[in-house]
Protein backbone atom coordinates (compact mmCIF):
# COMPACT_ATOMS: atom_id res chain seq x y z
CA UNK A 1 0.00 0.00 0.00
CA UNK A 2 1.25 3.59 -0.19
CA UNK A 3 0.21 5.76 2.25
CA UNK A 4 1.43 9.80 3.72
CA UNK A 5 2.42 10.87 6.70
CA UNK A 6 2.84 14.28 8.15
CA UNK A 7 4.88 15.65 10.64
CA UNK A 8 5.35 19.19 11.78
CA UNK A 9 8.92 20.70 11.03
CA UNK A 10 10.84 22.49 14.01
CA UNK A 11 13.35 25.21 11.73
CA UNK A 12 15.16 27.13 13.36
CA UNK A 13 15.27 30.78 12.51
CA UNK A 14 18.20 30.75 9.61
CA UNK A 15 16.31 27.64 8.44
CA UNK A 16 12.81 28.88 8.26
CA UNK A 17 14.26 31.75 6.35
CA UNK A 18 15.84 29.67 3.81
CA UNK A 19 12.47 27.58 3.85
CA UNK A 20 11.08 30.61 3.06
CA UNK A 21 13.53 31.78 0.06
CA UNK A 22 13.18 28.29 -1.00
CA UNK A 23 9.08 28.62 -1.42
CA UNK A 24 9.73 31.88 -2.74
CA UNK A 25 11.93 31.21 -5.65
CA UNK A 26 9.92 27.88 -6.61
CA UNK A 27 6.88 30.16 -7.09
CA UNK A 28 8.46 32.71 -9.35
CA UNK A 29 9.79 29.58 -11.42
CA UNK A 30 6.26 28.34 -11.78
CA UNK A 31 4.89 32.17 -12.57
CA UNK A 32 7.82 32.38 -15.18
CA UNK A 33 7.29 28.95 -16.92
CA UNK A 34 3.56 29.67 -16.84
CA UNK A 35 4.23 33.18 -18.33
CA UNK A 36 6.44 31.49 -21.02
CA UNK A 37 3.96 29.31 -22.23
CA UNK A 38 1.29 32.34 -22.43
CA UNK A 39 3.67 34.38 -24.39
CA UNK A 40 4.86 31.03 -26.38
CA UNK A 41 1.35 30.54 -28.24
CA UNK A 42 0.13 34.09 -27.93
CA UNK A 43 3.26 35.93 -30.23
CA UNK A 44 3.84 32.66 -32.13
CA UNK A 45 1.04 29.87 -32.00
CA UNK A 46 3.61 27.92 -30.51
CA UNK A 47 2.79 24.98 -27.27
CA UNK A 48 5.75 24.89 -24.97
CA UNK A 49 5.54 21.79 -23.49
CA UNK A 50 6.96 20.13 -19.53
CA UNK A 51 9.98 18.54 -21.75
CA UNK A 52 11.07 22.11 -23.30
CA UNK A 53 11.03 23.76 -19.97
CA UNK A 54 12.98 21.49 -18.41
CA UNK A 55 15.79 21.41 -20.80
CA UNK A 56 16.09 25.25 -20.93
CA UNK A 57 16.08 24.79 -16.31
CA UNK A 58 19.34 23.91 -16.67
CA UNK A 59 20.24 27.38 -18.25
CA UNK A 60 18.13 29.07 -15.63
CA UNK A 61 19.96 27.83 -13.04
CA UNK A 62 23.58 28.48 -14.90
CA UNK A 63 22.67 32.23 -14.86
CA UNK A 64 21.22 32.71 -11.25
CA UNK A 65 23.53 30.24 -9.09
CA UNK A 66 22.56 32.42 -5.97
CA UNK A 67 18.98 31.87 -6.66
CA UNK A 68 17.72 28.93 -8.53
CA UNK A 69 20.46 27.40 -8.61
CA UNK A 70 21.10 26.43 -5.02
CA UNK A 71 17.42 24.68 -5.13
CA UNK A 72 17.26 20.81 -6.27
CA UNK A 73 16.84 20.09 -10.13
CA UNK A 74 14.46 17.43 -9.02
CA UNK A 75 12.23 19.58 -6.82
CA UNK A 76 12.42 22.07 -9.23
CA UNK A 77 11.34 19.97 -11.99
CA UNK A 78 8.54 19.12 -10.01
CA UNK A 79 7.09 22.14 -9.73
CA UNK A 80 7.21 22.20 -13.35
CA UNK A 81 5.74 18.80 -14.00
CA UNK A 82 2.62 21.04 -11.24
CA UNK A 83 2.31 23.27 -13.90
CA UNK A 84 1.94 20.89 -16.62
CA UNK A 85 -0.63 18.75 -14.87
CA UNK A 86 -2.67 22.18 -14.29
CA UNK A 87 -2.41 22.57 -18.11
CA UNK A 88 -3.83 19.16 -18.59
CA UNK A 89 -6.59 19.49 -16.40
CA UNK A 90 -7.30 22.47 -18.15
CA UNK A 91 -7.47 21.22 -21.44
CA UNK A 92 -9.50 17.95 -19.95
CA UNK A 93 -12.27 20.53 -18.74
CA UNK A 94 -12.39 22.24 -22.05
CA UNK A 95 -12.77 18.88 -24.01
CA UNK A 96 -15.93 17.75 -21.32
CA UNK A 97 -17.54 21.15 -21.80
CA UNK A 98 -17.04 22.47 -18.60
CA UNK A 99 -15.73 25.76 -17.22
CA UNK A 100 -12.12 26.12 -18.31
CA UNK A 101 -10.73 27.61 -15.74
CA UNK A 102 -7.42 28.80 -17.33
CA UNK A 103 -4.08 28.18 -15.13
CA UNK A 104 -3.39 31.18 -13.18
CA UNK A 105 -0.70 33.02 -11.54
CA UNK A 106 0.33 31.85 -7.66
CA UNK A 107 0.68 34.80 -5.44
CA UNK A 108 2.17 34.71 -2.36
CA UNK A 109 -0.45 33.15 -0.27
CA UNK A 110 -1.12 30.54 -3.01
CA UNK A 111 1.70 28.09 -3.02
CA UNK A 112 2.71 26.52 -0.31
CA UNK A 113 4.63 23.37 -1.42
CA UNK A 114 7.88 21.83 -2.55
CA UNK A 115 7.99 18.18 -3.33
CA UNK A 116 11.27 16.29 -4.02
CA UNK A 117 10.40 13.41 -6.21
CA UNK A 118 12.84 10.71 -4.68
CA UNK A 119 14.23 10.48 -1.25
CA UNK A 120 18.10 10.77 -1.77
CA UNK A 121 17.99 13.30 -4.75
CA UNK A 122 18.49 16.14 -3.38
CA UNK A 123 16.56 15.61 0.17
CA UNK A 124 17.11 12.56 2.51
CA UNK A 125 14.33 11.44 5.07
CA UNK A 126 16.27 10.83 8.69
CA UNK A 127 19.43 11.60 7.40
CA UNK A 128 21.03 12.20 11.13
CA UNK A 129 19.97 8.08 12.10
CA UNK A 130 22.72 8.27 14.71
CA UNK A 131 20.60 10.94 16.69
CA UNK A 132 19.54 9.37 19.82
CA UNK A 133 16.68 11.09 20.63
CA UNK A 134 15.70 13.39 17.37
CA UNK A 135 14.58 12.56 13.28
CA UNK A 136 16.22 15.22 11.04
CA UNK A 137 15.43 15.79 7.31
CA UNK A 138 18.02 17.33 5.02
CA UNK A 139 17.08 19.48 2.48
CA UNK A 140 19.44 20.59 -0.14
CA UNK A 141 20.19 24.57 0.32
CA UNK A 142 18.37 24.46 3.95
CA UNK A 143 20.70 21.87 5.56
CA UNK A 144 19.76 19.35 8.30
CA UNK A 145 15.40 20.28 9.71
CA UNK A 146 14.78 18.82 12.88
CA UNK A 147 11.47 16.86 12.77
CA UNK A 148 8.18 16.44 15.40
CA UNK A 149 8.35 11.99 14.14
CA UNK A 150 5.03 11.53 16.54
CA UNK A 151 4.47 7.78 15.05
CA UNK A 152 6.97 5.10 13.12
CA UNK A 153 7.74 5.74 9.60
CA UNK A 154 6.81 2.35 7.76
CA UNK A 155 7.15 1.47 4.24
CA UNK A 156 10.01 3.02 1.64
CA UNK A 157 10.08 6.72 1.72
CA UNK A 158 9.67 7.71 -2.00
CA UNK A 159 8.46 11.35 -2.56
CA UNK A 160 8.99 14.22 0.22
CA UNK A 161 7.38 17.32 0.51
CA UNK A 162 7.62 20.72 2.50
CA UNK A 163 4.12 22.36 3.18
CA UNK A 164 3.70 26.15 4.87
CA UNK A 165 0.60 26.23 7.05
CA UNK A 166 0.67 30.32 8.29
CA UNK A 167 3.67 30.22 10.48
CA UNK A 168 4.24 26.46 10.86
CA UNK A 169 5.87 23.99 8.28
CA UNK A 170 5.43 20.55 7.86
CA UNK A 171 6.66 17.95 5.87
CA UNK A 172 4.75 15.09 4.17
CA UNK A 173 6.04 11.73 3.34
CA UNK A 174 4.76 9.49 0.75
CA UNK A 175 5.72 6.01 1.56
CA UNK A 176 5.46 2.93 -0.71
CA UNK A 177 5.28 -0.50 0.59
CA UNK A 178 2.99 0.08 3.83
CA UNK A 179 2.33 -3.53 5.24
CA UNK A 180 -1.74 -3.48 6.09
CA UNK A 181 -2.72 -4.25 10.07
CA UNK A 182 -5.28 -6.10 9.76
CA UNK A 183 -7.66 -6.06 12.86
CA UNK A 184 -9.77 -9.43 14.59
CA UNK A 185 -12.68 -10.36 12.81
CA UNK A 186 -15.89 -9.04 14.08
CA UNK A 187 -18.45 -11.18 11.94
CA UNK A 188 -20.58 -7.82 11.53
CA UNK A 189 -21.85 -5.97 9.13
CA UNK A 190 -23.00 -2.30 8.51
CA UNK A 191 -24.78 -0.04 6.37
CA UNK A 192 -23.94 4.01 7.13
CA UNK A 193 -25.97 6.78 5.48
CA UNK A 194 -24.22 10.11 5.92
CA UNK A 195 -26.15 13.22 6.91
CA UNK A 196 -26.23 17.00 8.35
CA UNK A 197 -28.12 15.94 11.58
CA UNK A 198 -25.96 13.04 12.57
CA UNK A 199 -22.68 12.64 10.30
CA UNK A 200 -23.16 8.78 10.10
CA UNK A 201 -25.68 6.88 10.95
CA UNK A 202 -25.71 2.75 11.17
CA UNK A 203 -27.84 0.12 9.96
CA UNK A 204 -28.22 -1.13 13.70
CA UNK A 205 -29.97 2.49 14.71
CA UNK A 206 -26.13 4.08 15.54
CA UNK A 207 -25.86 7.79 15.28
CA UNK A 208 -22.04 9.84 15.43
CA UNK A 209 -23.17 13.30 15.54
CA UNK A 210 -21.61 16.15 13.50
CA UNK A 211 -20.18 18.89 15.47
CA UNK A 212 -20.57 21.34 12.76
CA UNK A 213 -17.07 22.96 13.30
CA UNK A 214 -17.71 25.81 11.11
CA UNK A 215 -20.72 27.20 12.21
CA UNK A 216 -19.59 26.83 15.90
CA UNK A 217 -16.95 29.07 14.69
CA UNK A 218 -18.84 31.30 12.41
CA UNK A 219 -19.18 34.55 15.06
CA UNK A 220 -15.44 34.35 15.71
CA UNK A 221 -14.84 34.01 11.70
CA UNK A 222 -16.56 36.91 10.50
CA UNK A 223 -15.27 39.09 13.34
CA UNK A 224 -11.79 38.20 11.84
CA UNK A 225 -13.11 38.66 8.35
CA UNK A 226 -14.30 42.43 9.21
CA UNK A 227 -11.39 42.91 10.80
CA UNK A 228 -9.41 42.13 8.39
CA UNK A 229 -11.85 43.95 5.43
CA UNK A 230 -11.09 47.32 7.19
CA UNK A 231 -7.35 47.40 6.99
CA UNK A 232 -5.07 48.85 4.19
CA UNK A 233 -3.93 46.68 1.45
CA UNK A 234 0.11 45.72 1.44
CA UNK A 235 0.24 46.75 5.31
CA UNK A 236 1.55 45.12 8.14
CA UNK A 237 -1.46 44.94 10.03
CA UNK A 238 -3.98 43.70 7.16
CA UNK A 239 -0.65 40.27 7.19
CA UNK A 240 -1.29 40.13 10.81
CA UNK A 241 -5.33 39.91 10.22
CA UNK A 242 -5.07 37.84 7.12
CA UNK A 243 -2.50 35.13 9.32
CA UNK A 244 -5.38 35.07 11.95
CA UNK A 245 -8.01 34.57 9.46
CA UNK A 246 -6.06 31.51 8.41
CA UNK A 247 -5.10 29.96 11.69
CA UNK A 248 -9.19 30.02 12.32
CA UNK A 249 -10.16 27.93 8.97
CA UNK A 250 -6.84 26.14 10.02
CA UNK A 251 -8.51 24.96 13.47
CA UNK A 252 -11.48 24.62 12.33
CA UNK A 253 -10.34 21.87 9.18
CA UNK A 254 -8.04 19.82 12.11
CA UNK A 255 -11.12 19.75 13.91
CA UNK A 256 -13.00 18.56 11.32
CA UNK A 257 -9.98 16.01 10.27
CA UNK A 258 -9.79 15.19 13.91
CA UNK A 259 -13.49 13.79 14.58
CA UNK A 260 -13.43 12.39 11.17
CA UNK A 261 -10.72 10.06 11.69
CA UNK A 262 -11.98 8.96 15.28
CA UNK A 263 -15.36 8.07 13.40
CA UNK A 264 -13.70 5.89 10.73
CA UNK A 265 -11.56 3.99 12.98
CA UNK A 266 -14.60 2.97 15.01
CA UNK A 267 -16.37 1.80 12.30
CA UNK A 268 -13.70 -0.23 10.63
CA UNK A 269 -12.86 -1.76 14.59
CA UNK A 270 -16.68 -2.48 14.92
CA UNK A 271 -17.45 -4.42 10.96
CA UNK A 272 -16.24 -6.54 8.96
CA UNK A 273 -18.12 -4.90 5.89
CA UNK A 274 -19.02 -1.37 5.88
CA UNK A 275 -21.59 -0.04 2.49
CA UNK A 276 -22.03 3.27 1.92
CA UNK A 277 -23.10 5.07 -1.02
CA UNK A 278 -21.54 6.47 -4.05
CA UNK A 279 -21.94 9.70 -3.38
CA UNK A 280 -20.92 12.83 -5.60
CA UNK A 281 -20.27 15.66 -3.20
CA UNK A 282 -18.94 17.66 -6.10
CA UNK A 283 -22.42 17.76 -7.49
CA UNK A 284 -24.49 18.04 -5.00
CA UNK A 285 -23.04 21.30 -3.68
CA UNK A 286 -23.35 23.04 -6.87
CA UNK A 287 -24.44 26.43 -6.51
CA UNK A 288 -28.13 27.20 -7.41
CA UNK A 289 -27.60 30.53 -8.85
CA UNK A 290 -28.14 29.38 -12.51
CA UNK A 291 -27.74 31.92 -15.23
CA UNK A 292 -28.99 35.88 -15.76
CA UNK A 293 -31.65 34.40 -18.24
CA UNK A 294 -32.58 31.36 -15.80
CA UNK A 295 -32.12 32.53 -12.51
CA UNK A 296 -32.26 29.76 -9.55
CA UNK A 297 -35.05 29.30 -7.08
CA UNK A 298 -34.04 28.95 -3.34
CA UNK A 299 -30.63 29.89 -3.45
CA UNK A 300 -30.58 31.19 -0.42
CA UNK A 301 -31.39 27.66 1.29
CA UNK A 302 -29.50 25.67 -1.44
CA UNK A 303 -26.07 28.33 -0.53
CA UNK A 304 -26.88 26.95 3.20
CA UNK A 305 -27.29 23.17 2.55
CA UNK A 306 -23.95 23.47 0.69
CA UNK A 307 -22.65 24.67 3.37
CA UNK A 308 -23.58 22.22 6.23
CA UNK A 309 -22.65 19.45 3.53
CA UNK A 310 -19.10 20.79 2.86
CA UNK A 311 -18.68 21.41 6.77
CA UNK A 312 -19.61 17.68 7.65
CA UNK A 313 -16.95 17.08 5.29
CA UNK A 314 -18.74 13.92 3.79
CA UNK A 315 -15.79 13.51 0.60
CA UNK A 316 -12.81 13.53 3.17
CA UNK A 317 -14.90 11.17 5.59
CA UNK A 318 -15.05 8.66 2.82
CA UNK A 319 -11.10 8.89 1.72
CA UNK A 320 -10.71 8.23 4.99
CA UNK A 321 -12.56 5.29 5.67
CA UNK A 322 -11.74 3.98 2.23
CA UNK A 323 -7.80 3.84 3.39
CA UNK A 324 -8.76 3.02 6.64
CA UNK A 325 -10.17 -0.41 5.84
CA UNK A 326 -7.70 -1.23 2.95
CA UNK A 327 -5.40 -0.46 5.98
CA UNK A 328 -6.97 -2.36 8.66
CA UNK A 329 -8.70 -5.78 6.02
CA UNK A 330 -11.97 -4.35 6.01
CA UNK A 331 -14.69 -4.63 3.12
CA UNK A 332 -15.96 -1.33 1.48
CA UNK A 333 -18.44 -1.33 -0.24
CA UNK A 334 -20.06 1.49 -2.81
CA UNK A 335 -24.06 1.74 -3.70
CA UNK A 336 -25.82 3.37 -5.48
CA UNK A 337 -27.24 6.57 -3.71
CA UNK A 338 -30.55 6.82 -5.84
CA UNK A 339 -33.85 6.27 -3.76
CA UNK A 340 -32.14 4.91 -0.56
CA UNK A 341 -33.99 7.24 1.95
CA UNK A 342 -37.50 6.73 -0.30
CA UNK A 343 -37.33 3.15 -0.22
CA UNK A 344 -39.55 0.89 2.41
CA UNK A 345 -37.25 -1.40 4.34
CA UNK A 346 -39.57 -3.55 5.15
CA UNK A 347 -41.76 -3.69 1.55
CA UNK A 348 -39.76 -2.24 -0.44
CA UNK A 349 -42.49 0.35 -1.34
CA UNK A 350 -40.76 3.82 -2.96
CA UNK A 351 -42.38 6.85 -2.81
CA UNK A 352 -41.67 10.41 -1.89
CA UNK A 353 -44.67 10.78 0.48
CA UNK A 354 -42.67 8.16 2.50
CA UNK A 355 -40.74 10.64 3.94
CA UNK A 356 -42.49 12.88 6.33
CA UNK A 357 -39.51 15.03 7.59
CA UNK A 358 -36.13 15.10 7.59
CA UNK A 359 -36.33 12.54 10.87
CA UNK A 360 -39.29 10.46 9.96
CA UNK A 361 -40.53 7.85 7.92
CA UNK A 362 -43.79 6.23 7.69
CA UNK A 363 -44.26 4.02 4.70
CA UNK A 364 -47.61 4.82 2.86
CA UNK A 365 -47.93 1.17 1.87
CA UNK A 366 -47.30 -1.12 4.81
CA UNK A 367 -47.50 2.18 7.45
CA UNK A 368 -43.84 1.12 8.43
CA UNK A 369 -42.01 3.75 10.97
CA UNK A 370 -38.91 4.54 11.39
CA UNK A 371 -36.24 7.18 12.20
CA UNK A 372 -35.33 7.96 8.27
CA UNK A 373 -31.33 7.82 8.46
CA UNK A 374 -31.65 4.40 9.89
CA UNK A 375 -34.15 3.03 7.10
CA UNK A 376 -31.82 4.57 4.59
CA UNK A 377 -29.18 2.78 6.17
CA UNK A 378 -30.91 -0.85 6.22
CA UNK A 379 -31.36 -0.34 2.57
CA UNK A 380 -27.95 0.66 1.61
CA UNK A 381 -26.86 -2.56 3.48
CA UNK A 382 -29.08 -4.59 1.83
CA UNK A 383 -28.13 -3.08 -1.48
CA UNK A 384 -24.88 -3.28 -0.46
CA UNK A 385 -24.98 -7.38 0.36
CA UNK A 386 -26.70 -8.02 -3.21
CA UNK A 387 -23.74 -6.25 -5.16
CA UNK A 388 -21.52 -8.95 -2.98
CA UNK A 389 -22.88 -11.89 -3.75
CA UNK A 390 -23.86 -10.99 -7.80
CA UNK A 391 -20.19 -10.61 -7.50
CA UNK A 392 -19.36 -13.67 -6.31
CA UNK A 393 -21.89 -15.54 -8.43
CA UNK A 394 -20.23 -13.82 -11.59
Amino acid sequence: MRRSLKFLLRPTARQAAALAACLEDHRQLYNAALEHRRTAYRKAGVTVRYGDQSADLKHVRADDPGGQGRWSFSSQQATLRRLDKAFAAFFDRVKAGRTPGFPRFKGRGRFGTVTWPKDGDGCRWDSQPEHPTATFVRLQGVGHVRVHRHRPVKGRVKTISVQREGNRWFVVLSCDEVPAQPLPATGAAAGIDLGVASLVTTSGGGHTGNPRHLAASADRLAAAQRDLARKQRGSRRRRKAAARVAALHAQVRRQRLDHIHKTALALVRDYDLIVHEALKVANMTRSASGTAEQPGRGVAAKSGLNRSILDAGWGVFLTVLAYKAESTGRELIAVEPRNTSRTCARCGHCAKENRLTQAAFACTACGHAAHADVNAAINILRAGLALREAAKAA
